[in-house]
């Protein structure tokens, strides 16, 4: 069936390049080459669209047929409840995504010779992610190798990082490091691991191998912050969807303005088209009512991407910017993650059968333990039980129940809000601190 998620979702990824390669700003034949390309990404995101759509219904069956497979505990009480449904379907974008990146090396060698190696590493990267969430879907590994396999991951891309390892320091700080072209006490002491450009008056600091340590952890936040943020029908992929339109609109931006950085955001481009596209395919099956699972298989996947772009792009300090709402979750979740309070193994909200509404899930404690939270959460100091620490929970907590489908929408649109935001942070409030 024809939904609006064909049309009004497909037309975000496909229409922001057609549209800017319009701008000026692509208008002289200097830019003929890199609109030929765009062109060519795009082209191969409507088709990474089209083939996950169609592939998706015949992966589900095999999926079905090996008892790769779970029910909906998002629907306890209805009729959908003891269906099964097709568990680790990220394998369908994941795959698709490998061979359309494969496909683009046949035209990117020709036009970016340099760069062929970027586009190996963050093919092994993400390949190898890939791998490891559908073994995680079968096999159920435990956390710690969940913590661990994703920084082995990433080393292809820090080994062929070939970027600068310096940032600008805030202006307000600068006179923490330097003073009068002389290093302060504190400047003295972080000379010893960093260095600091006197010269310029501390304008900017050499992280050197700390800045690759940064970019290492930043992959394995980016592959497990949305498989923490999960648990509803639609909003892995929906909120990787919408940072995905993100990191295209700031490429698009920096390439029109023709900024130094342009080959690095085209190379960008080229992954993100795509990964829209095949996102776009799974999430018209992952849509409300669920029909499939996406899995740990495309959480890992989907992160993994974000950080082979940020890394490669150079921009990885503005895709913090639009995981917002991802970093948000991950804070209000560290007391759980790190079993300070008790951690259930699945803390995704609960259905109410009698009102079909989705409410906060909750953990049981005695009446007199972690009244700090309770104080948060505004309950009695003799309660039993206490939401659970996800933003998912909260927003229940903070909005009350609302039915599954207006829940994700709820969440999506923060997403959207959180990933303006950071737009305004990038492109308006930096300019006053750098």
């Amino acid at each position: 069936m024809t939904t609006w998620l064909d049309y009004g979702f497909a037309a975000v990824p496909l229409g922001i390049p057609l549209w800017m390669l319009g701008h000026e700003c692509f208008r002289s034949n200097h830019d003929a080459a890199t609109k030929t390309q765009l062109l060519a990404y795009v082209t191969l995101a409507v088709s990474a669209f089209l083939m996950t759509n169609s592939l998706v219904p015949h992966i589900q069956q095999y999926t079905l047929r090996k008892g790769i497979c779970g029910k909906d505990l998002g629907k306890r009480g209805t009729d959908r409840a003891e269906i099964p449904i097709p568990e680790a379907l990220g394998i369908a974008p994941g795959t698709v995504f490998l061979v359309c990146l494969i496909l683009c090396l046949v035209g990117y060698a020709t036009q970016h010779p340099v760069k062929m190696l970027d586009v190996n590493s963050a093919l092994l990267s993400i390949c190898f992610m890939l791998f490891l969430g559908f073994t995680d879907d079968v096999l159920d590994w435990p956390w710690r190798y969940k913590l661990v396999l994703p920084t082995v991951a990433s080393l292809p891309l820090l080994c062929c990082y070939n970027g600068s390892t310096s940032i600008v320091v805030p202006i307000p700080l600068r006179w923490m490091l330097v003073q009068d072209s002389q290093l302060t006490i504190l400047g003295e002491v972080a000379s010893q691991v960093i260095g600091i450009d006197v010269a310029t008056n501390g304008t900017t600091v050499d992280l050197g191998i700390l800045y690759l340590v940064y970019m290492g952890l930043l992959a394995v936040f980016c592959t497990n912050a949305i498989n923490i943020y999960a648990g509803i029908n639609g909003l892995e992929a929906g909120q990787s969807y919408i940072i995905g339109c993100a990191i295209l609109v700031h490429n698009l931006t920096e390439i029109a303005s023709r900024s130094s950085t342009q080959e690095n955001h085209l190379f960008s481009s080229m992954i993100v088209l795509i990964f829209v596209g095949a996102t776009l395919g799974l999430l018209r099956h992952n849509w409300y009512p669920a029909t499939v699972f996406v899995g740990d298989t495309y959480c890992y996947f989907a992160g993994m991407t974000f950080a082979v772009v940020g890394i490669l792009g150079h921009f990885s300090k503005t895709l913090l910017l639009f995981f917002i709402p991802q970093v948000l979750n991950f804070v209000w979740s560290v007391p759980q993650l790190f079993k300070i309070v008790p951690c259930p193994r699945h803390r995704l909200p609960a259905f109410n059968s009698k009102t079909k509404l989705m409410e906060p899930s909750t953990f049981d404690c005695a009446s007199d333990q972690y009244g700090w939270l309770k104080r948060l959460y505004r309950l009695p100091l003799d309660a039993t039980t206490i939401p659970n620490m996800t933003i998912i929970n909260l927003t229940l907590c903070l909005l009350g129940p609302m039915s599954e489908r207006t829940l994700c929408v709820t969440l999506l649109a923060f997403q959207i809000l959180c990933c303006s935001f950071g737009f305004v942070m990038r492109y308006y409030v930096a300019q006053f601190f750098f």
